[in-house]
């Protein structure tokens, strides 16, 4: 029975460690595509998508006729003479607009825009989504790694607190010291206990974002280290000027302008249309001591109509002007864009680059932070200084410590947003 409770314990031992191990393993592309599936989102944006898709027929433009169909009976009976009647007819007519100013036309043209505006928008959502997805993954491991560095904190408190308990055992130190260090302690807990608390809420934040259930629990595989990659300011504006999704939409907005100036145009030219149709109809009279007397006639029929307004009280050029004005605002409206994505572009590199910077800093002060808080607990232990330099030195190296992570963090946020404005998302070619 021994020998089997062992086997039992090392084979769960196996499968599941203090880790996390035996949790599912979440990668960051992985991530990426559950969200791709599961975002609320993405999801409506991507029906969007398709009702525009479904409305881009040349039916909707009004290129095919409307045919139809009507069927009638009529009874009746006259009560002076004892006689009724009974009549059935049926009816095809077909109505279609021939020519109206090329308005089909423009009109298909214009729901082949809306199609694309919708898929630009499907875009720019995925888009932002895939920022929030990363953004959220490695705040996540952010976060880990703040509860690590607050983890050895304490424990270092812990270790004094013990020291300090040890020695008053011995009569080596006073009361006032166990107290001190207990505090300490205490206030290092109380910030790991919260951080942990953080740790949950940035994990649950991230299941929001990939549609999963709040209870989700991951095995968080990426490293948490920044790309460094150097990039180039004019290759940069140049990809951003032709990939960026939202300037890319705004270029369609444009074309919808246009389209509706083209409308309004067309309200300019005669319409002409077509009315065709054929008509069945029989007829039975019954009359008493007489045979019913039965009619039958088949009607077809056509009408070509040419229609042209010839005064509209000035609406008609009104609508073009103000469509061309529209127009103009459109094209303001891309050079606003531009100038604005050029100037968060600039942004976003000096910001880079600076970053890049600060976390080589951060990475000199953490190491010297370390050891000087090496040299610190020697020092405390044999007496050389007292319990307040040693806790000033043991803040310093949490500061630094929480500092170079920060920096790691907006490093890779720096990038990512630098590969969003830049369509790097949507464009393989991008970085």
């Amino acid at each position: 029975m021994k020998f089997l409770l062992t086997y039992i314990l090392i084979i769960t031992l196996a499968f599941i460690s203090p880790d996390g191990e035996g949790q599912e393993a979440l990668t960051l592309s992985l991530a990426i595509e559950k969200a791709l599936q599961n975002n609320y989102g993405i999801i409506i944006s991507r029906s969007d998508a398709q009702i525009a898709t479904i409305n881009n027929t040349w039916g909707k433009a009004g290129r095919f006729p409307v045919i139809g169909f009507d069927a009638s009976s009529n009874n009746s009976m006259d009560l002076s003479d004892n006689s009724s009647s009974v009549r059935f007819s049926a009816g095809l007519g077909l109505d279609w607009t021939i020519f109206n100013g090329f308005k089909v036309n423009i009109t298909k043209e214009k729901l082949e825009n809306l199609e694309t505006l919708a898929g630009g928008r499907l875009a720019v959502v995925i888009e932002n989504s895939v920022e929030d997805v990363i953004l959220g993954y490695y705040n996540v491991l952010l976060q880990k790694e703040r509860l690590k560095v607050l983890q050895h904190v304490m424990k270092l408190s812990q270790d004094r607190y013990d020291y300090e308990l040890a020695r008053h055992d011995l009569g080596g130190t006073v009361t006032y010291n166990v107290l001190q260090a207990k505090n300490v302690y205490l206030s290092d807990k109380a910030m790991y206990l919260n951080q942990d608390v953080i740790v949950r809420n940035s994990i649950r934040n991230l299941n929001f974002l990939l549609g999963e259930e709040p209870s989700a629990a991951w095995l968080f595989t990426e490293q948490f280290e920044p790309d460094t990659a150097d990039y180039v300011m004019g290759d940069l504006l140049a990809k951003m000027l032709s990939s960026n999704q939202t300037l890319q939409n705004q270029y369609v907005n444009l074309l919808l302008t246009q389209n509706e100036t083209g409308l309004s145009k067309s309200a300019m030219y005669p319409s002409l249309s077509l009315s065709a149709g054929i008509d069945d109809i029989h007829s039975i009279l019954y009359n008493e001591g007489v045979d019913p007397i039965r009619s039958s006639s088949l009607s077809p029929g056509g009408t070509l109509r040419l229609t042209y307004n010839l005064y509209t009280g000035g609406t008609r050029k009104q609508a073009i002007e103000v469509a061309k004005i529209n127009e103009e605002i459109a094209q303001v409206e891309i050079e606003q864009m531009e100038h604005s994505l050029t100037n968060e572009l600039f942004n976003l590199y000096d910001y880079y680059d600076v970053r890049k910077v600060l976390l080589n800093v951060a990475n000199e002060s953490l190491e010297a932070a370390e050891l000087n808080m090496q040299i610190a607990e020697e020092k405390f232990k044999t007496g050389a200084i007292n319990s307040f330099n040693y806790r000033d030195i043991q803040l310093i190296y949490l500061n630094s410590a929480l500092q170079r992570l920060q920096a790691i963090y907006n490093l890779i946020e720096s990038n990512t947003t630098l590969t969003r404005i830049t369509g790097g998302f949507l464009n393989v070619n991008n970085p």
